[in-house]
């Protein structure tokens, strides 16, 4: 794939899949109250390959403590469960045949500082994820100013552009995590 034009939109669209990313995880995060997306994180080894839990389950919230997991093949159900308890949510399901069922307990003081060291794990991950975009930017625009497309002043201009972009979006990182953070802590 030869790349002769820099594109930052491009750059930008890809910086912004990275955040939204990010959100998603910060949303199946717990705050107290059960959400069916509590679970999208969590890979289960089905089939000869890790896959979503969505993708062999259905999540609903009967109660607001409460999540069910209805796994569609009754011979994953022991892969569901173990892939449920394994995950860093500190969910113990009970399994009733094809049914898990999830107790949501309080969160105490312990948990909810581990939660918030989750949510800085995903911020850090997601930040990662924003910096290799920005190399990869930076590392087209040496090639393009190598190759004799960009000049010295094209080069500065465009690095400026791509640092701009990669500091305001781990700047919505560094906000979502202080909101998710406070909901987290928040009695």
């Amino acid at each position: 794939m030869a790349q002769t034009t820099f594109d930052l939109a491009d750059l930008k669209r890809r910086m912004q899949g990275a955040v939204q990313s990010f959100k998603g995880d910060l949303a199946s995060l717990r705050s107290g109250r059960a959400s069916a997306n509590m679970l999208d994180p969590i890979q289960v080894e089905a089939y000869g390959a890790r896959q979503s839990l969505n993708q062999l389950a259905t999540v609903s919230v009967p109660e607001a403590r409460l999540l069910s997991v209805q796994v569609w093949d009754r011979s994953m159900v022991a892969a569901v469960e173990k892939a449920i308890r394994e995950s860093d949510l500190g969910l113990n399901p009970q399994t009733e045949g094809q049914v898990l069922r999830i107790r949501i307990p309080e969160l105490n003081e312990q948990r909810r500082k581990e939660m918030v060291k989750v949510a800085h794990k995903y911020a850090e991950e997601s930040k990662i994820a924003v910096r290799h975009v920005r190399r990869d930017g930076i590392d087209l625009i040496k090639k393009l100013e190598k190759d004799g497309h960009l000049t010295k002043d094209d080069v500065t201009r465009e690095s400026d552009q791509v640092q701009k972009a990669t500091d305001q979006h781990i700047a919505e990182i560094d906000q979502a995590l202080a909101a998710k953070e406070k909901e987290i802590l928040h009695v």
